[in-house]
């Protein structure tokens, strides 16, 4: 594994996948560093969330080169590149409604627990001293997304913007090397989406995490981001900073339909 500080958190070379002959992602590549905040941008149906699907493993592609940490992952099960260090959140709020803020987070210490069933039943010693360890994390991470006054209500009775800040705390909850955001303010109001783009600069910034993020809202993409890569049709159009990309005749054209003024 390499361990030089500048090494890349995860490396993606001319990935490519489909599904009965239709491509989904066509010679995809891109690199992210440590402490950086990437996104991923482009109309519906370019690929995005295919890109995340072949990262955490819910899909294998058929071409291409995918290392997280300097190891390969291609092939790997969700789970076992979860326990490497990837976390995700989802596009539809994927939380158990009846459980508690609280009982959802702990959810998110699951591959860090070192006991066993029969120490969880008796609750003693090592297995306590555990649980109560996670415990305290979690009432960290309740702290950082300011959930205190929902702590132990079932979050099927909290506001949706609350729930998408739970599920971005159960990813917290992980102790991600990388932290992979799809559509973290979809369905939010102004002032929703203003508290998540905080809560995501300080997660980058506070607890240094480099995130990946796929995102519709082009202002937020273009003030959080330090790089962008826009894909259409799974395939990628450019990578680069914010204003070069927004500027770009190739991206304005998957957006809008229309050639740039002299393009």
């Amino acid at each position: 594994m390499r361990s030089t500080d500048d090494a890349p958190v995860v490396s993606v070379q001319d990935v490519h996948l489909s599904f009965a002959g239709v491509n989904a992602i066509a010679g995809v590549s891109f690199e992210v560093q440590p402490g950086e905040l990437f996104a991923i941008i482009g109309p519906n149906g370019a690929g995005k969330t295919s890109i995340f699907n072949v990262l955490s493993g819910v899909y294998r592609p058929q071409r291409g080169r995918v290392e997280f940490l300097g190891e390969s992952v291609l092939g790997e099960r969700p789970h076992r590149i979860a326990a490497r260090g990837m976390a995700r959140t989802f596009q539809n709020i994927a939380l158990f409604e009846h459980l508690t803020v609280l009982d959802n987070l702990m959810l998110g210490r699951h591959q860090h627990i070192g006991y066993g069933f029969l120490a969880a039943f008796v609750w003693r010693g090592r297995a306590r001293a555990e649980e109560l360890a996670h415990r305290r994390f979690v009432e960290e991470i309740v702290d950082f997304l300011e959930l205190e006054q929902w702590r132990t209500l079932p979050v099927g009775l909290l506001p949706y913007g609350v729930q998408k800040r739970v599920e971005l705390g159960r990813a917290l909850a992980m102790e991600p090397k990388l932290l992979l955001l799809d559509e973290p303010v979809a369905g939010m109001n102004l002032e929703e989406t203003e508290d998540t783009a905080r809560y995501i600069l300080d997660i980058r910034d506070e607890l240094d995490v480099p995130i990946i993020m796929v995102e519709h809202d082009m202002g937020l993409v273009m003030d959080l981001a330090d790089r962008v890569m826009v894909v259409d049709f799974g395939v990628p159009i450019t990578t680069g900073a914010p204003d070069e990309v927004q500027r770009h005749p190739d991206v304005v054209r998957a957006y809008l339909g229309q050639e740039v003024a002299g393009g």
